[in-house]
């Protein structure tokens, strides 16, 4: 072996040594103290409708493809809880709706921060009267969120 390789072949045994053996205190790591709370929202808070439009204290929207809600008021908004009155409806019920659709509360839930802004990915509607398919389907609505 002439002593160009052998200084290479002596070299990269060490550095395999040195990197199986690690660099440092094989301990675990020690971590004190109670778990971080979760951030305060700061920004404007959007809930999309199904077209992915960001709407902030919306009067109206189309919840899901074949569901919509209006004539909203809301209660509280930007909190980790949105709650709103108002009406439901859609192309399910055509044409036995009652006039301006079923009431409703709707809870918009599940903050999820993008950016400098927050957007609801939860709704619940509890709507009385409501055909016993349709409550079960908007009991849990995924919301569209924009991609980072």
């Amino acid at each position: 072996m002439n002593k160009p390789t052998a200084v290479a072949t002596v070299f990269a045994l060490v550095l395999t040594a040195v990197g199986l053996a690690g660099c440092g205190n094989p301990e675990e790591p020690h971590v004190e103290g109670p778990a971080p709370s979760p951030s305060q929202v700061s920004g404007p808070v959007y809930v999309t409708d199904t077209l992915g439009h960001p709407l902030t204290r919306p009067t109206g929207f189309a919840l899901t493809e074949f569901s919509s809600l209006s004539r909203l008021s809301w209660r509280s908004w930007g909190r980790p809880k949105a709650v709103a009155t108002g009406r439901t409806g859609g192309v399910w019920c055509i044409p036995d709706c009652p006039a301006n659709g079923y009431p409703a509360t709707v809870e918009l839930s599940r903050l999820q921060r993008r950016e400098n802004v927050s957007y609801y990915t939860r709704a619940v509607v509890r709507a009385p009267g409501l055909p016993h398919d349709q409550a079960s389907e908007l009991r849990n609505v995924r919301l569209p969120v924009p991609e980072p």
